[in-house]
């Protein structure tokens, strides 16, 4: 039990911590996006500004709409409380990342990068959708626990920029390497990264009997 707590309010700390950042960093300190749009050179299509900011804000928007829900659905409290509030917050979550995965499949084409880049992205949408598909199709089917499991892969995903960011600052500052090389090779990083953690945490939990990661 302490162990689900521990780990629920570290996962509590990590979500709210990064939501708040994304919202600052997005819409108060930089919202032209201009030291992330720095490191775009050589696009082969040219980048409509106005667009590609407007596509961000709701990107950003509900990547932590997605986060929070998926948060609050991990908790054992609010789903003992209200179970019908964990089913609604439930489809909040699925219709926050298919927006996430939507808004990043039109910028992926501009991604830091180029095509490499582009690629991953597209190939970590693809895999983030079918995994949330597969967590929806579970509790369809009354199967809790395997519901449970796709979740905490699918939820694994909201961390992607995070993992992204980190990536790329330890190539980029700690080893030298050039900015846009960094940033293409955390990608495909964090998608190995974010296949691996989660399904860590899945067997851990299977190995403990635990019910879920919070409470």
């Amino acid at each position: 039990m302490m162990k689900r707590k521990a780990l629920y309010t570290l996962l509590a700390c990590a979500s709210i911590l990064f939501i708040l950042y994304a919202l600052t960093q997005n819409y108060i300190i930089d919202p032209g996006a201009e030291a992330f749009l720095s490191h775009k050179t050589g696009l082969k299509r040219e980048l409509n500004l106005p667009a590609w900011l407007n596509v961000m804000y709701v990107h950003v928007a509900f990547a932590c709409i997605a986060m929070a829900a998926g948060l609050l659905n991990f908790s054992n409290r609010m789903f003992e409380k209200s179970r019908r509030f964990h089913r609604v917050n439930g489809y909040v979550y699925f219709l926050s990342v298919l927006i996430v995965v939507l808004t990043s499949g039109y910028m992926a084409p501009y991604a830091t990068g180029g095509k490499l880049s582009g690629m991953a992205f597209n190939a970590l949408n693809i895999i983030w959708l079918l995994i949330s598909i597969t967590a929806l199709a579970q509790i369809k089917k009354k199967r809790i626990d395997r519901h449970r499991n796709w979740m905490i892969r699918s939820y694994a995903f909201c961390f992607t920029n995070l993992f992204i960011h980190l990536i790329t600052s330890l190539f980029h500052r700690g080893f030298g390497m050039t900015y846009v090389t960094s940033y293409t090779i955390s990608i495909y990083v964090s998608i190995v990264l974010l296949l691996i953690i989660p399904e860590i945490i899945v067997r851990r939990i299977g190995r403990t009997g635990d019910a879920a990661i919070a409470s």
